[in-house]
């Protein structure tokens, strides 16, 4: 297996994506995390641009112990007519301290002559001037070759001649980057088969590319296989306008369609896990369509492509989930078949019959026709299955709810509820349940109501507690009908172990917020019960 190696900019290129922020200590644990998945690189940001990467450089050597990785500080050349040794930005990369560094280049004529507005021999110079003296202090010197690609098609003899003064200046890496993203997968394979050729075996011929046109991955797969041995990207694809190479994408394409030894024995199962991990630190979640990551990867929702994979796993799978530490998850839906429930029901360890099957999916079909989306309210569904089966206890029972909203004469509001809840397994009619009435004062009716129900039935439950809410989603289904559209709610809750999201459809939103809360913590409490 020939070795292309990985080198991630998550740290550095990653974190320019609009709306993205990082502390230094969420940097340190997704360095963590990067050096736990098995990179080679991990560029770690710019020492001397900002005090932030000043002070992950620093804090990088005492808390960071990289077993497998390398981290790398990135810099640019020295300045047009510029000294290497005096250079500010050179001397911050020797002071970070690093074992390689990475420094950006123009080799465009374009780019030399408008941007620098200096000559092609004083920006070879500048590349060979700066990569000589990284060297001469030690450092192994990756250069990024920026708007090669451009620049090679308006005048490929100064692109290779970046790339000779780069070479016999003690360069390990040639690093061919399509900045403005614009390139595609024919031009790079014939543009990185070019240079291969002329460089040969004196460095390392490295891709970075840029999603502008969506072929990020797929030119980098055709540099590797024009002869690259070395793929630089982000972990999601996170990167400036459109986003750099997803390496949660190249990385599998590479090692397990390929045959390309990208990562260690045995790391590429971790992949999916650091990707929500380091998606968890930065919060911005994984796209649930993402190739081999997302959350919906390997979902298998309609009853013809559920019902092949019972009988071979390979049917609608293009790989093994697991070996990207993924799994296949069976969706719920109106289109679900027998098969779909039965195989939900093996995966809950929920014991069904035929009929229960048939009443499931009669509910299914009722259900999501009036507005209910199971698909993302997965413990409302376990409930209706096991319902079905009739292996839900009944906590309590609710008699009458009633919320009244009060506006004061200074303006605000409040709004009190009081519900009537019975208390009890047995239900209202048996010796041991217990009517009680509960009135209590909340932030809005929704609030109100948990308020005066938890308090109703805490006695008798009380890690009820323990549950917390952790987001409520509200979305019209039809707006047709203003203010007496149908809603949907969705409420997601966690009791520290366990994290779930229920729902419930009414023209009344007060109605359905109360059946997703209902659920909610049926839900929390049975688990709890099995847990203990």
């Amino acid at each position: 297996m020939r070795l292309v190696e990985v080198f991630d900019t998550t740290l550095r290129d990653g974190l320019q994506v609009e709306g993205v922020s990082a502390t230094v200590d969420d940097k340190l644990r997704i360095a963590e995390q990067l050096d736990l998945l098995g990179v080679h690189f991990i560029e770690g940001g710019w020492p001397g641009a900002n005090p932030k990467d000043v002070e992950f450089f620093e804090r990088a050597h005492s808390e960071l112990a990289l077993t497998t990785s390398t981290l790398v500080a990135f810099g640019s050349t020295r300045r047009p007519r510029g000294k290497s040794d005096d250079d500010a930005t050179l001397r911050n990369l020797v002071a970070a301290n690093t074992p390689a560094v990475c420094i950006v280049a123009k080799s465009s004529e374009y780019q030399v002559v408008e941007a620098l507005k200096t000559t092609l021999d004083e920006g070879a110079a500048m590349i060979s001037d700066s990569v000589r003296f990284l060297h001469g202090e030690g450092r192994q010197v990756l250069v990024d070759l920026e708007h090669f690609f451009d620049g090679f098609k308006q005048n490929p003899e100064f692109s290779l001649r970046a790339i000779e003064a780069a070479v016999v200046s003690g360069a390990t890496h040639l690093v061919l980057c399509d900045t403005n993203g614009g390139t595609l997968p024919h031009e790079v394979g014939d543009i990185v088969a070019s240079v291969a050729s002329h460089v040969g075996t004196d460095a390392t011929i490295g891709i970075h590319c840029h999603d502008d046109t969506g072929c990020a991955v797929a030119n980098s797969i055709a540099a590797v296989h024009a002869g690259a041995g070395h793929v630089q990207g982000t972990l999601n694809g996170l990167g400036e306008r459109t986003g750099n190479t997803n390496l949660s994408t190249v990385i599998p394409n590479l090692q397990l369609k390929m045959g390309f030894q990208c990562l260690p024995e045995g790391r590429i199962e971790r992949l999916t896990s650091v990707s929500h991990h380091v998606a968890e630190t930065l919060n911005r979640a994984v796209d649930a369509q993402a190739p081999y990551v997302g959350s919906s990867a390997f979902a298998h929702k309609a009853g013809l492509h559920v019902s092949a994979i019972v009988r071979a796993k390979d049917a609608y799978e293009h790989v093994v989930p697991e070996s990207v530490g993924n799994g296949t998850r069976f969706v719920v839906s109106e289109m679900a078949g027998r098969a779909t429930i039965q195989m939900k029901a093996d995966e809950l360890g929920i014991e069904l019959d035929g009929a229960q099957i048939n009443a499931v999916i009669d509910d299914l079909k009722r259900l999501e026709h009036e507005g209910y989306h199971f698909e993302a309210a997965d413990a409302s569904l376990e409930l209706l299955m096991r319902r079905a089966a009739g292996i839900v206890p009944e906590f309590f029972r609710v008699e009458s709810l009633r919320v009244i909203t009060d506006e004061l004469r200074d303006g605000a509001f409040t709004t009190e509820a009081t519900v009537k809840v019975w208390v009890g397994e047995s239900g209202p009619d048996g010796d041991d349940a217990e009517r009680r009435v509960w009135v209590a004062e909340g932030n809005g009716p929704i609030n109100a109501i948990d308020t005066a129900l938890r308090n109703a039935i805490r006695k008798a439950v009380p890690h009820v507690d323990d549950m917390h809410l952790t987001d409520y989603k509200v979305r019209i289904l039809d707006g047709d009908n203003a203010t007496g559209a149908t809603t949907r709610v969705l409420l997601s809750a966690t009791d520290g172990q366990r994290d779930w999201t229920t729902i419930g459809v009414s023209p009344n939103i007060i109605e359905a917020s109360w059946r997703a809360l209902e659920d909610s913590l049926v839900f929390g409490l049975f688990h709890r019960d099995h847990r203990h």
